[in-house]
């Protein structure tokens, strides 16, 4: 496809403006995580590290990321298992109902927050408080799952269908039973994928906060919980942008990781 010059200018120019209004709002909260005055004047007339060191001293903030760092870990557990078993079921075997399976595990990540918090709500109020079990740490890693399983199962199904079926029917061929084809093969070949979805998956987990309101139970506040409570407390506002500032870099940082990790060709096919 040929673009004309005014073309080019045109999509370079949408293209600027869209990144300056992501980004320049998240270059404004690390600044102001440094800002001296406490009601943030802009702009800063000195630049301090206090409000670092009062976030580090303040056990709220600590025992939240302390939360989401667990929640994120099981629920990155979880949807490694969960995704990478149906995206073998789904890529390497014929049976009915296949790609409803697949639209089935695609779901979670297209509905909203809301409606998939409510919809959890209701069925551990109705379904699972009944056995004993109440809503806690274990509710919102269970939240998480549902939609960090789809980066897992989308990256792992990607790499499955480039790499193809011929290694591990040479190495059936050659004798290897199935958990030495496994080990020695395909593991290798999808490992990298498996890392990068689970990385985007602790990514997702990490900073949700609508899924996690309605499965979080009583003494249960991740980080984003935290700042969202403190976000309209005056003296607790420098602290916030600190903490704020912490969560974007957090966020930010397992994304970079699995983009390096899964390779600018992660998403492409082979036929």
């Amino acid at each position: 496809m040929t673009l004309t010059r005014w073309a080019r200018w045109a999509l370079r120019a949408f293209m600027t403006l869209g990144l300056v209004f992501v980004y320049v709002p998240l270059a404004l909260v690390l600044v102001n995580s440094f800002n001296g005055d406490r009601t943030f004047a802009w702009p800063p007339h000195d630049f301090t590290t206090r409000w670092w060191s009062a976030a580090w001293d303040n056990a709220g903030a600590r025992d939240a990321l302390a939360t989401s760092i667990k929640a994120g870990l099981g629920a990155t557990a979880i949807a490694l298992v969960l995704g990478t078993m149906v995206a073998f079921a789904v890529r390497r075997f014929r049976f009915f109902g296949r790609e409803t399976l697949s639209l089935v595990i695609l779901l979670p990540i297209a509905l909203p927050g809301i409606v998939t918090g409510i919809a959890l709500d209701s069925a551990w109020r109705s379904v699972i408080e009944p056995l004993g079990i109440g809503k806690g740490l274990l509710s919102v890693i269970v939240g998480h799952a549902t939609f960090c399983v789809v980066a897992v199962y989308n990256n792992a199904l990607a790499r499955l269908r480039r790499t193809g079926t011929n290694l591990e029917e040479a190495s059936a061929d050659l004798g290897a039973s199935g958990t030495q084809t496994f080990r020695y093969v395909t593991f290798p070949l999808i490992r990298s994928a498996l890392l990068a979805g689970a990385l985007l998956a602790f990514a997702l987990s990490f900073d949700e906060i609508i899924v996690t309101t309605f499965t979080a139970g009583p003494g249960i506040t991740t980080l984003p919980i935290w700042i969202f409570n403190n976000l309209f407390r005056p003296n607790q506002a420098p602290v916030v942008n600190v903490v704020a500032a912490v969560l974007v870099v957090l966020s930010v940082v397992p994304v970079w990781l699995a983009q390096r990790v899964a390779g600018p060709d992660a998403g492409a096919s082979r036929t």
